[in-house]
């Protein structure tokens, strides 16, 4: 899908939430490190970067069974590379941790996906080569090579890095001896990981964010496993149903991991109920919004561009602080072309809201920058254009039908 053509429309009616692709793809990771069958149900297969994910499990001997909602991965013999001329996925980092860990060596591409300001991969370097490997860059691939297996360490981690965090697990998983990682980023996939893992057969505790403790064990079972709901989407849904002015029903709505952007949506003007396993928003008129992103149960980064537009569509200056990824404001300039006001002071984005969206032709530099143009793209008067749409389907499963469905 190239573009995706919207006009302004108001969100009626019910949607369910999908799988969550941050959780997903690091179940998907972890099949690496056993050769016995795995199982995952309300995994969103239609997602773009599950069905490359999937694809490179294939590549290195992986072989998938995928149903609606149901992915079952079973192994007759895996090769330590993934041989991938193709477009990556960052990922393949997590491959990498997986295969030096069970086979004291890895082939990889270089990472891709979002371009989301400075997002090197030097961390985890830094945590395979802590735990004893060897690692190297040769011809747009990055390699790994141990001395027999990883050894456990204690890996003080710079930053709280999602990735670092669940690379590091992996690592310290098949390690010999014990690997406590300091300084983790705690957040739902990485507890949902950690709980699959242990089901696995591995021995890991996390003490908040603190730290977590690993002993290494000599080998991983299968398992059957059930992905968590996609907060994101949750949020997506929701934030849409308040702008537009809609009454939107969202089944499996992950409440727990959506406490804090929750208390700030309901003190900027939204107004949401709690039924039994779903969020009704109606009646919703926003107001102007201030927040800074930070580590869980704070406001991800991934979250910001939602709350800008939730800013531009109320009537006052809304101010986003983005310390993490200050880079990510390049999609205020999209928004900019179909009316929305900001000025960018260092790291904080200030939206002044309240003028009329105008439909205009604009490109979806990443997944959630994508997804909140669309959002926009709803309120403006007039047609939306949004040139590089995949990356939207990169991380909204069945995002056409879903919007066909709320839109009457």
């Amino acid at each position: 899908m190239e573009n995706i053509t919207v006009s302004k429309s108001v969100l009626n009616g019910v949607v369910k939430v999908s799988g969550a692709k941050n959780n997903a793809l690091k179940l998907l990771s972890a099949s690496v490190l056993t050769d016995e069958p795995i199982e995952i149900f309300n995994c969103p297969n239609g997602l773009l970067d599950i069905q490359v994910h999937i694809d490179m499990l294939e590549r290195m001997g992986k072989s998938c069974e995928v149903r609606d909602g149901y992915l079952k991965i079973t192994e007759q013999k895996l090769i330590p590379q993934l041989k991938w001329g193709e477009r990556s996925i960052r990922n393949s980092l997590l491959i990498l941790g997986c295969l030096t860990s069970r086979f004291g060596e890895g082939v990889v591409p270089l990472p891709g996906g979002c371009k989301l300001g400075d997002r090197k991969y030097d961390i985890h370097v830094q945590v395979l080569e802590q735990l004893g490997a060897k690692v190297w860059e040769e011809d747009g691939y990055l390699c790994t090579k141990v001395d027999g297996r990883l050894k456990g360490a204690d890996i003080y981690l710079p930053i709280r890095s999602t990735g670092a965090t669940e690379n590091a697990i992996f690592c310290a998983t098949l390690a010999i001896g014990e690997t406590v990682v300091w300084n983790p980023h705690i957040r739902p996939e990485i507890i949902d990981l950690v709980e699959m893992l242990n089901e696995m057969g591995a021995n890991i505790v996390v003490h908040g964010q603190k730290c977590i403790v690993i002993n290494g064990v000599d080998k991983l079972k299968g398992t059957e496993h059930r992905a968590i709901p996609d907060n994101m989407e949750a949020l997506t849904w929701a934030i849409g149903a308040s702008i537009t002015g809609g009454d939107v029903e969202i089944l499996d709505f992950p409440f727990e991991h959506l406490e804090v952007p929750l208390i700030y949506l309901r003190e900027s003007g939204m107004k949401y109920y709690r039924g039994e396993n779903s969020l009704i928003v109606r009646g919703s008129i926003p107001y102007p919004i201030e927040i800074s992103t930070g580590p869980y149960p704070g406001i991800n980064s991934d979250m910001q561009p939602l709350f800008a537009v939730y800013g531009a569509c109320s009537n006052g200056e809304s101010k986003i602080v983005d310390l993490r990824f200050p880079g990510r404001y390049g999609y205020a300039e999209e928004l900019s072309k179909m009316g929305m006001k900001y000025d960018v002071e260092g790291d904080l984005l200030k939206i002044h809201g309240g003028s009329q969206l105008i439909g205009s032709r604009v490109k979806a530099l990443d997944l959630r920058a994508g997804i909140s143009l669309l959002l926009a793209g709803l309120t403006a008067e007039g047609e939306t254009i949004i040139e590089n749409a995949w990356q939207i389907q990169r991380g909204y499963e069945n995002l056409n039908e879903k919007l066909a469905h709320l839109i009457k």
